[in-house]
């Protein structure tokens, strides 16, 4: 019991790891969607950084959605700078594993983003996602600018609405204002089109969420 106390108690700055300067070399290109995963990205796209769990199989769902110009997967939420994988495992850098999307709005809604983010995973779990236990597994979603975030926040109260006739309980999903994403290491980075019997512990609750009928920013 103390072990799994431990992995699911969220550090403070004051205990992260120091972390470093140097940024992780990462690939040019998206390996499915031949894309750039750095920025600069073109004129007129959107951002969005998510966490549902381990990030190989959230960040499969983004890149097969049209619309969606590139994924990535690294680190956010927390303090340590430019963490490695096994710092971020170690839960002392307050960070979850994450997901970029970089979405073009006149081809695909934040709100559609949002929907694919919902009913992908378990948001009701806290920090853990299925067997996948720790402050790095947590459910959160990252917002740039005002209309993402009052988007988040509907999109949540009606899937919360869905959940709890479906018997579930209470959504945990960390909603906060995007700071630095520290983008995985190389293998990491679509990491299930490299290898495609790799491990997913993807699962959803199985709860449609309704957005386009009701969900607005404004």
């Amino acid at each position: 019991m103390f072990l799994f106390e431990k992995m699911v108690k969220q550090v403070g700055p004051d205990e992260a790891l120091p972390g470093r300067d140097e940024k992780m070399v990462v690939p040019a290109r998206h390996e499915v969607l031949g894309t750039p995963l750095e920025p600069p990205f073109p004129a007129g796209l959107e951002q969005l950084v998510v966490g549902m769990g381990c990030f190989w199989g959230a960040e499969r769902v983004f890149w097969r959605a049209d619309g969606v110009y590139t994924t990535a997967v690294g680190y956010a939420g927390g303090y340590t700078p430019n963490p490695t994988y096994e710092e971020v495992c170690s839960g002392r850098t307050g960070h979850t594993e994450a997901v970029l999307v970089v979405f073009d709005p006149a081809k695909v809604s934040a709100e559609e983003i949002l929907r694919l983010f919902w009913e992908n995973h378990d948001p009701t779990q806290g920090n853990r996602q299925g067997n996948d236990v720790g402050t790095q597994y947590r459910s959160a979603i990252y917002w740039a600018g005002d209309a993402q975030r009052e988007l988040a926040e509907a999109t949540r109260e009606m899937f919360q609405a869905e959940l709890t006739r479906s018997g579930f309980g209470e959504i945990t999903t960390e909603l906060a204002e995007a700071g630095p994403f520290y983008y995985a290491e190389p293998y990491h980075q679509e990491y299930l089109a490299k290898n495609p019997n790799g491990y997913c512990g993807l699962g959803g609750t199985g709860v449609a969420c309704p957005v386009g009928l009701g969900a607005s920013a404004g």
